[in-house]
């Protein structure tokens, strides 16, 4: 009975923790003003990836994994830029927020929020990433022979 009860009562609270997390409770409101740079941001390029390092020395093993991911398509530098969020505490909280996505490195293409690592390695697993790229014009087509 009384672990019947506990059960109840942690499903209970998981539940009413869950739904505070979603509303905006426990959200950090980002500033209009950081609104707007991180969104002139992702469409400045049409890659754009916010990452703990730089591609020359990620910071962490799943940054290293998206730019290892990117650099397979030589994608040309001035169609490519990074962030590093290490160097700016509010654009890594920023990001978040404005992504609604918890993880850093962040993709985004043609200013699309496309995911984090697990999605991008997804991606490019399946081909997705590559005809998204070719979608866009960020690499060229591979003609079918």
């Amino acid at each position: 009975m009384f672990q019947s009860a506990l059960r109840t009562s942690l499903s209970l609270h998981r539940s009413t923790v869950s739904s505070c997390l979603r509303s905006q409770t426990f959200r950090r409101f980002l500033s209009q003003e950081s609104r707007a740079k991180i969104q002139s941001a992702v469409t400045e390029y049409p890659v754009v990836l916010f990452m703990k390092g730089n591609p020359e020395q990620p910071m962490c093993g799943f940054s290293r994994g998206v730019v290892k991911i990117l650099s397979a398509f030589d994608i040309p530098p001035e169609k490519f830029k990074t962030y590093n969020v290490l160097e700016d505490l509010e654009l890594r909280t920023g990001i978040k927020e404005f992504s609604e996505w918890p993880t850093i490195p962040q993709l985004y293409v043609n200013g699309e929020f496309v995911g984090g690592s697990d999605i991008a390695l997804s991606m490019f697993q399946s081909g997705e990433l590559e005809t998204l790229l070719e979608q866009h014009g960020v690499i060229p087509k591979v003609s079918e022979s």
